[in-house]
């Protein structure tokens, strides 16, 4: 989408960047309903993608302006302001990205609040905010991409630890049979990198996913990966509803049910689920949810919640 002018005039207009592992996609708006502008960037390295972002970001803030600005990226993070490398990558699948500093360039350059946070808890307070988890405290939201991240809400707040959540990361056993090398540069066993799209097209070969049929044996190691990580979300921190995304999720309709199915069947009765729906669900706001997710981080540091002042810093990358 380019630029647009078709919002309604006079609202506040927030500035968001989902940086994801593929593609970072930009978004000017003043909510859901009133996106002015959006631009979608590749993510290829960061001296290529991160001016081409504060590019987007300039002609913006010369044009209509913004009063807050949200950044929702690929994890590892670094998350804790006293920290030295805030701001920062850690490490990550993404090798060349390892270090790049994502935070203090704009804190220079845009004399707004700025939000930061992964690009799950980003989606996730977007689809409390305005979708498939409106009203819930406790709520998870959950991509299967290039990689799988898993935004974690407890009590109305991300969590937070020495490090933010990557149950994306968490080992799982394998199904009998199943020696198909992991993807993850870390872990063999974790659902990274058994279930992740880039897990998935490595296991299909040089097939394409459009001729995978939905009954292919391929799926089955998928579906035991990403339900053995809803099980184990469920027995510790008990989210009331989960919405699961992402480019495999949203080519791959047949998965939801099977995963939900999976969930039950590996909890045995021992806990009983909510009893309002399937308790994995499609991500109401669909393909927005991240990009949407970046502007309610800026929401949220306009209104004081996480709010980051701006400071000098270093040119961008």
């Amino acid at each position: 989408m380019e630029d647009v002018t078709s919002g309604r005039d006079g609202a506040q207009l927030f500035a968001g960047v989902e940086l994801g592992g593929t593609k970072c996609i930009c978004t000017l708006a003043a909510g859901p309903d009133d996106i002015r502008g959006q631009r979608t960037i590749a993510t290829t390295v960061p001296w290529e993608t991160l001016p081409a972002i504060k590019a987007v970001l300039d002609g913006w803030a010369a044009g209509p302006g913004f009063c807050g600005l949200g950044v929702a990226a690929f994890g590892p993070l670094q998350l804790d302001p006293g920290a030295g490398d805030y701001g920062r990558v850690g490490a990550t699948n993404k090798a060349d990205w390892e270090g790049a500093d994502l935070l203090g360039p704009l804190r220079a350059a845009y004399d707004v609040p700025i939000g930061f946070d992964t690009d799950v808890n980003g989606a996730a307070l977007a689809e409390i905010r305005w979708g498939s988890g409106h009203g819930l405290g406790d709520f998870a939201y959950v991509t299967v991409g290039t990689g799988v991240g898993v935004g974690l809400i407890v009590h109305g707040r991300p969590t937070r630890g020495f490090s933010h959540s990557e149950i994306g990361h968490i080992r799982v056993p394998r199904l009998p049979g199943d020696d198909a090398p992991s993807v993850c540069r870390f872990h063999d066993d974790c659902v990274e990198g058994l279930a992740s799209g880039t897990a998935v097209k490595a296991r299909v070969g040089a097939r394409h996913l459009s001729d995978v049929a939905a009954d292919d044996p391929v799926w089955d190691p998928v579906v035991n990966s990403l339900s053995v990580m809803i099980h184990a979300l469920a027995v510790t921190t008990g989210p009331i509803r989960v919405a699961m995304g992402g480019g495999v999720i949203a080519g791959q309709p047949h998965l939801l049910p099977r995963i939900n199915a999976g969930v039950e069947a590996s909890l045995a009765g021992y806990m009983r689920l909510p009893e309002d729906g399937p308790y994995v669900v499609a991500p109401a706001l669909g393909t927005l949810a991240g990009p949407l997710g970046a502007v309610a981080l800026a929401m949220d540091a306009a209104q004081g919640h996480q709010a980051l002042e701006p400071s000098g810093s270093g040119p961008w990358i």
